[in-house]
Parts: C-alpha cells; sequence; structure tokens
C-alpha cells in the first residue's frame, strides 16, 4: 500500500513539474503572441509610440522652429505661441507649450488649426501629443498651457532650416 502511494504521489509530482513547465512557457511565449496579436489588429503599433522610443537624432544639424500663433476673434480669445524660436535636432523630441486665455465672461469652445511654412515640411512634423488633437472647452476668464510633443523626422530634407509652426484658434461657439 506505501508503494502505490508513493507511486502516486510522483504522479503527482511529475504532473505538477510538468504544468509548472507548461505554465512558463506559456508565459515565455506571450511576448511574441502579443506582438503578432497587434500587428494583425494595429493595437499599440501607431506612429506616435514609434516616435516616442526614438533614439536617433542627427546631431549633425538642427532646424530652427519658429512658432505662432493667430485667433479668429481676438476680443474673446487669446492664444499665446512661445517666444522665441527653437533649434531641434531632427529625431530629437521636443516639447513646447502654447497658451490661451478665455478674455470673455463666458464659457467658450474652439479647436486650434495647425499650419507649416513651408508646405511640404508638414510631412516631416510628427506631433506626438497637441492640443489641436481636441476641442479645448474654457471657462470665463479661464487660462490654459497646452502642451505640444514632436518630432521632425530625420528624413526632413537637408534644405529645409526653417520651419514654422503656426495655429489658429477658432471658436465653436458657448459651452
Amino acid at each position: 500500500m506505501n508503494a502505490d502511494l508513493g507511486q502516486a504521489n510522483a504522479i503527482v509530482m511529475r504532473r505538477l513539474l510538468l504544468l509548472a513547465a507548461a505554465m512558463f512557457g506559456f508565459g515565455f511565449a506571450l511576448v511574441p503572441l502579443y506582438s503578432i496579436f497587434c500587428d494583425i489588429t494595429g493595437l499599440n503599433r501607431d506612429e506616435a509610440q514609434v516616435l516616442a522610443r526614438n533614439t536617433q537624432v542627427d546631431r549633425s544639424r538642427s532646424v530652427q522652429v519658429q512658432m505662432l500663433s493667430n485667433s479668429e476673434n481676438g476680443d474673446r480669445w487669446r492664444l499665446l505661441a512661445p517666444t522665441g524660436a527653437i533649434a531641434p535636432h531632427p529625431g530629437e523630441l521636443v516639447e513646447i507649450e502654447y497658451e490661451l486665455d478665455n478674455l470673455s465672461d463666458r464659457p467658450l469652445v474652439g479647436r486650434a488649426v495647425p499650419s507649416y511654412a513651408p508646405a511640404r515640411a508638414a510631412a516631416y512634423f510628427k506631433k506626438i501629443e497637441c492640443f489641436c488633437f481636441r476641442e479645448q472647452r474654457l471657462a470665463p476668464h479661464e487660462k490654459l498651457r497646452m502642451p505640444v510633443l514632436f518630432v521632425l523626422d530625420n528624413r526632413l530634407p537637408a534644405d529645409i532650416g526653417v520651419v514654422t509652426l503656426s495655429y489658429t484658434f477658432y471658436a465653436k461657439g458657448e459651452s
């Protein structure tokens, strides 16, 4: 009877070890399986994530980036661009902030529309985060600081030495 119990314990122990090995193998296989799943569905494969992990900074050159701002209705809104130009290297992750003021006694809703000069630079100006991606809602006399996180693509043509980023803010109406 003791021999049968010892043999049963050995079988259970082998099954537990096999189960533990299978669990370890499954956990190890999850990383490539998740990657395949993301490739098929497009999940977590957007350009912003690729740019955020970019370490290919071209330190051999810099590009002057000028920031401008306009408001459709200057008596209700004031959009302020950062003062002064910056000179990032292509591939470098850059964060700047614009400031938006509601100058009125009413809540307002609006959206910023970007433009670039020269126009062909737009294809190389990769925004990861931007206040222009969504409507902005401001309470009366509220002031917002709004970030823009971007990368100038390394493939930016060498003859483009200055890029102008301009936002025009359009009021949608009252919130």
